[in-house]
């Protein structure tokens, strides 16, 4: 028997006995593993079990909700008994719902992974392993290289009045390797990394990624202000996206913190421009059948040919927009939010080369920090330190750094001219963000 067998048997009972009808109890443990090295020694090691429970009720049309850690029967007698003292302070207007809506067939299945959690030995080793095959490769690698692997799984069940009763297991590993470069000038740094790559990883052709960033980077010099046609990389196109990521949840389109309210069946991007929400991305071992209320997720075109198709919603904001959920509801606390799957631009025609020798002139950009700052998910504005490459003759030529891109997502999503046909995904997880490469004519640079 599970874990959760006997919890929510002690839910089960707790809530007839109080007279509840309408229930649901969520349960979610993760487990993780990881090493990172530093120098010529493991420098941190780590290795966690943790759970949570959550339970919501329906107690004269007012919502309760209850969550706990402590994973016992009779925490679970205790938070069912909170729950209902919580409905009955409650001052939150949205309806009080409880899925039950759906099918045994509704729920489509997931791409199948065998996972088997690794050792810590294992862990180590791959780690160190990492770190050795970068120092070898080249002298100049230098103090504050680090390297790391990892892994990771996450187990989720879902049991409520209404009949469902859903489970969830995955899991994933990692490993990256992040490089110093001193040339006694400067120093530079790359990073990259790998996923569910422990029987298959090549050590040294991932060092020979990194290194190879990592030089490109010596000598970088100013821009002179101007605008210039941009290709955002993959990995910065996906970060702008993730950072704007909101204005697409129907909740916050309803509480006025995003530019999208009303837009559906309108045109917000560009004709070249498709956005996909995807639960069941291929290759994404963190994949799911059914959101945190239990309603089926699958595969939407949010935004199709620059024309915004839908919100993400829940079954709250769905109700409030007279729509079907999304399935995009996620669990935060005993609460619920909004969050998407593997969200992504769809990759388009052109090759990296293609899409450079398009630009003309311009510049790669390579890097970006300071999001948290510098953007706006409400007015869409960004202002960004960036660092890249300079397109001349649509090639690449030398490293530049210390500028600043500034634009807002709205007009961004208008202006892109091209779209790359490659994509770079993260970390497998329940949520990521990608892009392919996308070009950019004209945006503002602050440079000397």
């Amino acid at each position: 028997m599970s874990k959760f067998e006997p919890l929510k048997e002690a839910a089960r009972r707790s809530a007839e006995a109080l007279g509840i009808t309408e229930y649901e109890l969520y349960y979610n443990e993760n487990g993780s593993i990881g090493a990172e090295t530093y120098r010529d020694e493991i420098s941190a090691f780590s290795s966690s079990v943790g759970g949570s429970l959550s339970f919501r009720c329906i107690v004269d049309g007012k919502m309760g909700y209850a969550s706990t850690q402590l994973l016992t029967e009779d925490e679970v007698a205790a938070l069912v008994s909170r729950a209902v003292e919580n409905s009955r302070i409650s001052e939150k207007d949205e309806e009080a719902i409880i899925f039950g809506g759906a099918k045994p067939e509704d729920y489509l299945p997931i791409e199948e992974h065998e996972f088997v959690m690794p050792d810590a030995a294992t862990i180590k080793n791959i780690a160190m392993d990492c770190r050795n095959v970068l120092y070898a490769a080249d002298e100049m690698v230098a103090d504050g290289t680090e390297c790391g692997a990892s892994a990771g799984e996450s187990t989720i069940r879902l049991f409520n009045s209404k009949g469902l009763d859903l489970s969830n297991h995955v899991g994933n590993t990692g490993a990256y390797m992040y490089a110093v470069l001193d040339n006694k000038e400067e120093k530079v740094y790359d990073f990259d990394s790998e996923y569910n790559c422990f029987d298959t990883l090549d050590k040294q052709a991932l060092a020979d990624k990194v290194l190879k960033g990592a030089h490109a980077k010596f000598g970088a010099g100013a821009v002179k202000t101007g605008k210039y046609n941009i290709v955002f990389s993959t990995k910065q196109a996906s970060n702008i996206l993730s950072t704007f990521v909101s204005v697409f949840y129907a909740e916050d389109a309803q509480k006025g913190l995003s530019l999208l309210k009303g837009k559906v069946g309108e045109k917000i991007a560009a004709d070249i421009v498709t956005i996909i929400d995807d639960p069941f991305y291929p290759g994404n071992t963190m994949q799911i059948s059914f959101d945190g209320e239990g309603v089926p997720t699958r595969t939407k075109n949010v935004v199709e040919n620059g024309e915004l198709k839908t919100l993400l919603y829940n079954l709250d904001s769905a109700k409030k927009d007279g729509v079907d959920s999304t399935g995009n509801a996620a669990r935060g606390g005993a609460g619920i939010l909004t969050k998407p799957y593997t969200f992504y631009i769809k990759p388009g025609e052109y090759s990296r080369d293609e899409l450079l020798a398009k630009a003309g002139n311009g510049i790669y950009i390579t890097e970006m920090k300071g999001f948290h700052a510098g953007a706006n998910a409400i007015t869409g504005d960004f202002s960004i330190e960036s660092a890249g490459f300079m397109i001349e003759d649509g090639k690449l030529t030398r490293p530049v750094k210390s500028l600043t891109i500034a634009g807002n997502f709205f007009d961004l999503l208008k202006q892109i001219e091209a779209v790359g046909s490659e994509i770079e995904l993260r970390a497998p997880s329940y949520t990521r963000v990608a892009a392919p490469d996308i070009l950019v004519p004209q945006l503002s640079v602050a440079g000397e």
